[in-house]
């Protein structure tokens, strides 16, 4: 921790690199620091595998927390890349047991908004391990663009990373996946599946018995 505390201390000496980035399309979800970092993560649909990720893992109740908490959020298309990668299932990746060792990768104890970041800083995270920040061309954190920034909640604040941050210490673990981690839906599906064959078979053999007896009389 003391090489966060040490560059946090000197973000207010220390000249900064302000970046502007592109407009996009989380420009319209900042909500000026009314909702926490959770609701703020509730009320995004491109939040939706991140927010499954922190009920998995448990962290909800932790990121609704006092904080202040600084946390580099992935879209859904940073997740699927990274199922991709991994070439597992969202399921999967929310069985993993060091879920939540990847989850608090993304976030930084303190407020730390986009013009407190330099070139070259670093910051350490809730789980231990440091973050690295280049802004000497697009803004990255480690491997990760940074395409938008200072999304303000009450206990915090938001950046939106266009990778998922997988720290070193990272295992992919086989995991047994049992039947009521399958979701809802799916079983829903191959129930209405196996009805409708049912019914159809059902319907195909009345056609052939009724008729013939009928065309008899």
């Amino acid at each position: 921790m003391s090489k966060f505390v040490k560059g946090f201390s000197s973000f207010v000496t220390a000249f900064s690199i302000t970046f502007a980035l592109a407009p996009t399309a989380f420009a319209d979800n900042h909500v000026d620091g009314e909702q926490d970092i959770v609701e703020i993560a509730l009320g995004n649909d491109d939040f939706s595998i991140l927010v499954s990720a922190l009920q998995k893992a448990e962290l909800v109740e932790t990121l609704q927390g006092e904080g202040p908490f600084t946390v580099f959020a992935p879209t859904n298309a940073a997740f699927e890349d990274l199922l991709a990668a991994l070439d597992i299932t969202a399921e999967e990746l929310l069985a993993q047991p060091d879920l939540a060792n990847v989850l608090t990768y993304h976030v930084v104890p303190g407020k730390v908004l986009a013009g407190d970041l330099t070139d070259g800083m670093e910051a350490e995270t809730v789980n231990g391990e440091m973050l690295t920040f280049d802004l000497s061309g697009d803004p990255m954190v480690n491997d990760s663009m940074i395409v938008d920034t200072d999304i303000e909640a009450t206990n915090g604040v938001i950046h939106v990373i266009d990778t998922v941050l997988v720290p070193e210490n990272f295992e992919l673990q086989e995991v047994d996946m049992e039947e009521e981690d399958v979701p809802e839906t799916g079983i829903e599906s191959n129930s209405i599946l196996l009805f409708g064959m049912i019914a159809a078979a059902a319907a195909f053999a009345f056609v052939l018995v009724y008729k013939p007896l009928k065309e008899e009389k």
